[in-house]
């Protein structure tokens, strides 16, 4: 089975944001010059972009909104019409959760771990209440929770600055430990999160953005995963992205050391295959195999814990019984394993 598998970028904020500072078309020309295929816009509690959605050269816009209470941000795809949350709301969030869904869209928990930083004043920023339901999925991996939680002290802030990537830790394991314990009761996908802003700050008597939106997209990304080639009609496609997005045909990557495009998750018996957001009826016993561009440290991941693990460029493992699975990767690189490549899973059922 072919896939035609799209890079993109979840989650990040223009001049339409209170907080943001850069046009859209000068984020379009960036996403333009690091082979983007597509953006997912979030301004802060507003759809004021929504008119430039659409295909800009190479590059698809889709547009949608961060809700940002105090706590419990939540992004938020396929709808028409911006939802209006105080900051200092206490608006239960399941309230939006169930607007997002009536207005016929999508949506995700965003940085649900997000620590901020007391060396730069950022406020936290956590998903407080998790007896919530209904949202599509969360953000396992965003950049800025992890760069801001190196922000520790003052004599390695512009070596932070400089080379952010090196200082990216991964995923949390507590936010995977949660989404691990999500997915045993339902589809929640896992999407990969930017939350760029590109601010200015003072640090050292410099000022320096955080960061350029031409290098803020050589970090996270969400490649997205289709069995069509998209078809260059705007609408057609956007509801196309989203669409497999919600299925959890996804997986994400930190892309600055190598690309993973041509990254492969699977599993396959004689006659049937399924891949990442996939459901697969196992009846007898079936092969998980998963492939990356360049040799890394594989891990397959059941129900959270360690299924298989293997040095290399491509990890098989037999399967015979029910269970989440997916890929964990890891790429050497300037001496030392580093966080690379995280699939959604696929749902093996078994008929016994």
């Amino acid at each position: 089975m072919k896939l035609y598998d799209y890079t993109g970028i979840v989650h990040f904020h223009s001049e339409h944001s209170f907080d943001g500072t850069t046009a859209v078309s000068e984020i379009m020309a960036a996403a333009g010059e690091r082979d983007i295929d597509f953006l997912m816009l979030t301004d802060h509690s507003t759809l004021e972009a929504k008119g430039k959605e659409g295909w800009h050269g190479e590059v698809l816009l889709i547009v949608g909104q961060e809700i940002s209470p105090r706590f419990n941000h939540y992004i938020a795809f396929g709808i028409e019409e911006p939802i209006f949350v105080e900051e200092e709301s206490d608006e239960p969030p399941q309230h939006y959760i169930d607007e997002v869904i009536k207005k016929g869209g999508i949506g995700f928990i965003a940085h649900p771990d997000h620590g901020g930083t007391e060396m730069f004043h950022v406020k936290h920023f956590p998903w407080m209440d998790r007896e919530v339901s209904g949202y599509t999925g969360i953000g396992i991996w965003d950049f800025m929770t992890d760069w801001q939680s190196s922000l520790d002290r003052f004599p390695g802030v512009l070596k932070n600055y400089f080379f952010p990537a090196h200082v990216l830790r991964g995923p949390k394991e507590t936010t995977l430990k949660w989404w691990d314990s999500l997915n045993q009761k339902r589809r929640v996908v896992g999407i990969g999160e930017l939350d760029n802003h590109c601010t200015l700050f003072r640090i050292l008597g410099l000022r320096l953005k955080i960061f350029p939106f031409k290098k803020a997209f050589t970090f996270i990304r969400t490649h997205i995963l289709l069995e069509e080639p998209l078809s260059g009609r705007d609408q057609d496609d956007v509801r196309t992205l989203l669409e497999a997005l919600r299925m959890g045909r996804a997986y994400v990557a930190l892309e600055c050391f190598c690309p993973a495009k041509s990254f492969s998750f699977f599993i396959s018996d004689e006659k049937n295959r399924a891949t990442m957001g996939d459901d697969y009826e196992l009846k007898d016993r079936a092969i998980l195999i998963a492939r990356t561009p360049r040799q890394s440290r594989i891990r397959i991941i059941k129900d959270g814990q360690v299924f298989g693990e293997e040095i290399g460029r491509e990890l098989r493992c037999h399967v015979s019984e029910s269970g989440v699975y997916r890929v964990e990767a890891y790429l050497k690189s300037w001496g030392r394993f580093r966080p690379w490549i995280f699939s959604n899973p696929i749902y093996v059922r078994s008929l016994k």
